[in-house]
């Protein structure tokens, strides 16, 4: 019987070897080492080489965990060229393992920024119009732009609403058809206009860096009841659309609609190695989110 040695860690700290990690679980150990004060404020990380040949995995796995602890404010200064530093104040992390759900303006910009760290960038995602996620991407491509992240691969797929169906919501709280049709072409409007941009960011990708970019939408014959993000297939980010009634500007009428909030929805957050049901949820998200896009949605043009 041979027996694996062990593997020394930087900062004298020893493992014994094990199936390869995943970039959450080096998160896991790099935010350990942090909190517990292996890792001080101020100190300079480990190269992405010495952490990728301590943890027995490739470089994008490493850069992917170090964009995690930068969303949660636990590093600073994390590019490919030079070490990350430790925050001078870790403990005034926003975002971590037992942190509560957020504001979907305030949680997706982070988990979308460490989902670009990745060589193959995947991103589904299920809303009414894609502004939220549209706005979460800015973080990301600045960060290809200035070379400090350069996945290989960017595949988004998004399922929106179609036009050809009554909305839900927004809705008018009273009858009236005028002001139904007003509400349903400014809610298009909005559906197109950011879908165009979000698609013109990322194919922009190619001309500027090179990178393989896809870019779909597919329309739903219902109005989702629900935002979901699934990314690179190991995190799903779920929301509720919750309807209330409120005042809108519409045509420079003021109506009484009833709308929902979405940069405003709590964002919960699901880490496919984070426990059974954690995984479980993440699996049959993808798996919803693939039988919608397969079956029951139909080809979509971001037009009017």
């Amino acid at each position: 019987m041979v027996v694996e040695p062990e593997r020394t860690a930087v900062n004298g700290r020893k493992r014994a070897q094990r199936p390869q990690w995943s970039h959450r679980e080096v998160a896991d150990e790099l935010r350990s080492r942090i909190r517990t004060g292996v890792l001080r404020p101020g100190q300079r990380m480990p190269t992405q080489a010495k952490l990728a040949d301590e943890f027995g995995v490739e470089r994008g796995a490493v850069r992917q965990a170090l964009r995690i602890l930068q969303s949660e404010r636990l590093l600073t200064n994390v590019s490919k060229g030079s070490p990350a530093t430790v925050a001078a104040n870790p403990g005034e992390a926003l975002i971590g393992p037992e942190t509560p759900p957020q504001p979907t303006m305030v949680a997706l910009a982070p988990r979308i920024s460490a989902a670009f760290a990745a060589e193959h960038v995947r991103i589904d995602a299920l809303c009414l119009t894609s502004v939220s996620l549209t706005l979460a991407m800015g973080e990301s491509l600045r960060e290809i732009h200035a070379g400090r992240t350069e996945p290989a691969r960017v595949d988004v797929r998004v399922l929106l609403p179609s036009r050809e169906i009554d909305l839900a919501f927004p809705t008018p709280t009273s009858v009236d058809p005028s002001a139904d049709r007003r509400l349903q072409r400014r809610w298009l409007a909005q559906r197109n206009a950011q879908g165009q941009v979000l698609r013109h960011n990322l194919l922009t990708l190619r001309a500027t860096h090179g990178i393989d970019v896809h870019v779909t939408f597919r329309a739903l014959p219902f109005t989702p009841p629900v935002k979901l993000y699934l990314l690179g297939g190991s995190e799903a980010l779920f929301a509720y659309y919750t309807v209330q009634r409120r005042e809108r500007e519409v045509d420079s009428e003021n109506l009484e609609t009833y709308d929902a909030e979405g940069m405003q929805s709590m964002l919960f957050a699901f880490e496919r190695t984070a426990s059974l049901r954690d995984r479980a949820f993440v699996e049959q998200s993808q798996l919803w989110f693939d039988a919608l896009w397969e079956t029951i949605s139909t080809e979509l043009t971001l037009s009017d």
